[in-house]
């Protein structure tokens, strides 16, 4: 697989994630409901007093930022 080709699959993977952890985080912060409990997915977990998938996230958003400065690299 080249290079570019691999970019753009973890960008869409990414792209896809910070909209299911950034709805799930919207619940959870600002809405104050579990929004993983209402889909069935299982509970809501916090780390630290922070819900997880805020830490999702921003896990996602790093990934989404690497994979965009890989794609305008000339290498």
């Amino acid at each position: 697989m080249k290079k570019q080709t691999a970019l753009k699959t973890i960008l869409i993977i990414s792209i896809a994630g910070l909209f299911f952890s950034g709805y799930l985080s919207y619940g959870e912060v600002f809405a104050k409901v579990c929004a993983a409990t209402a889909l069935g997915m299982g509970t809501c977990t916090n780390v630290q007093g922070i819900p997880a998938c805020v830490y999702g996230f921003f896990m996602y958003l790093i990934v989404f930022i690497v994979s965009i400065c890989g794609l305008k690299s000339r290498n």
